[in-house]
């Protein structure tokens, strides 16, 4: 996936320098050599690019994971800026083509000429200052965004809910992706310190807990086997804990490595749902908590058995964990009475921008709050990254629902 962003990228850079190239440094700029040096840092990230990504490894995305982060932002911060430049600029020669069009006397060259230069000056200060806009907003983004942790309180309203969980505090949090925190684990400890502080009844966590392989999460055990619930921590998989992101040696080394990463969990504390179901109790009443493997489409895993999870939770009050929120429509919605299914999956694409987000054009529910009749769910945005080390108003999820007896609001 990356690698497809990436090359994105290359085209974010070549297209805007040679747009300022004959825009700006060939008129300008009568060095020969200042005229080539501006295609240089363009020419170094691709160069860089094309050697973490394809030579000397088999495994990039593991083994250079932070080095590729780092190049992405880099390639970010200097294609972006330009790119927004770029498109301010053509609108500019727009509105100059424009005026022109529509001044044609022969005694207002002058005023045209004027005119022509004080809109390319205006817009080419506009252009500077949106590109320093976008700059610093892909800076705070990778300094500051990934450790911006937001806490998100739902008051959240079952039908059947037993009386006796009336007031109960459920926490959802989501694609963590410990792998992406290699040299960052003070996020994840302010990651547990922020969770515990909401002093929720259960735990609920929604799939991807690492990018590519188990051992990923050797390195946090200790740090994440600090959630504390009085119900405990429940965990289902992601799409990418089934390792389908490496190249492995073998055909069985796939499945024995998800094996692996359960047994993880467990030995951290976690209760794993593999197509399978708990049951929680609270006073003389309970719940049930069920969770299944990805369910998506494809290109990603499809190994839900949801009947088979549900099996013996007839006329019970269900919270659903599946970590793609395309399962509630596909199968939750038509054929079950799940009262409400917990999700992630999306990340809102790391970004968000006054409630918009290119993940609106890839999921139909991509983060927030869903309902159809007396079902409901929610998309949680995800804690991590994949790929690129930024996040900006897409910042880390926390999720507190408070659950109440009565219709859906």
């Amino acid at each position: 996936m990356l690698q497809r962003f990436a090359y994105i990228f290359v085209l974010l850079l070549f297209v805007p320098d040679i747009y300022i190239y004959w825009g700006y440094i060939e008129r300008r700029v009568k060095s020969k050599l200042l005229r080539v040096a501006w295609w240089l840092p363009t020419l170094a990230l691709v160069a860089a690019f094309v050697v973490l990504m394809y030579i000397g490894s088999d495994n990039p995305m593991s083994e250079r994971s932070n080095a590729i982060g780092w190049l992405s932002i880099l390639m970010l911060a200097f294609g972006v800026p330009k790119f927004f430049f770029m498109l301010i600029g053509l609108l500019g020669d727009l509105c100059r083509f424009i005026i022109r069009l529509f001044t044609s006397s022969p005694n207002s060259q002058s005023s045209i000429l004027n005119s022509q230069s004080t809109t390319h000056r205006v817009f080419t200060i506009a252009g500077t200052i949106i590109g320093l806009c976008f700059f610093c907003m892909i800076l705070y983004a990778r300094v500051f965004g990934l450790r911006h942790f937001v806490v998100n309180e739902i008051e959240m309203h079952i039908p059947n809910l037993p009386q006796s969980f009336d007031g109960y505090r459920v926490l959802q949090v989501s694609d963590i992706h410990s792998g992406s925190f290699k040299n960052m684990p003070d996020i994840l400890e302010e990651l547990v310190r922020r969770v515990n502080e909401q002093q929720a009844d259960v735990i609920l966590f929604t799939g991807d807990l690492v990018n590519q392989r188990s051992s990923e999460l050797e390195q946090f055990m200790q740090i994440l086997s600090g959630f504390h619930a009085k119900d405990g921590v429940y965990s289902i998989l992601g799409n990418h804990d089934y390792g389908r992101y490496f190249h492995w040696q073998g055909a069985d080394d796939e499945r024995l490595d998800t094996d692996r990463l359960c047994d993880l969990q467990r030995q951290m504390g976690w209760k794993m749902l593999r197509n399978e179901h708990d049951i929680l109790h609270h006073g003389t009443d309970s719940i049930a908590i069920i969770g299944v493997e990805n369910e998506s489409n494809p290109p990603f895993p499809q190994e839900a058995d949801l009947p088979r999870a549900m099996r013996g939770t007839e006329g019970m009050t269900k919270i659903l964990l599946s970590h793609d929120p395309t399962h509630w429509r596909k199968e939750v919605l038509p054929n079950t009475d799940i009262a409400l299914m917990l999700a992630g999956h999306t990340h809102a694409t790391q970004f968000m921008l006054f409630g918009w987000s290119p993940a609106q054009y890839i999921y139909k529910e991509w983060g927030g709050l869903y309902k159809e009749g007396e079902q409901q769910l929610y998309v949680n945005i995800g804690i991590g990254f994949v790929g690129l080390p930024f996040r900006f108003g897409a910042w880390p999820e926390i999720t507190v629902f408070t659950l109440h007896k009565g219709a859906v609001k």
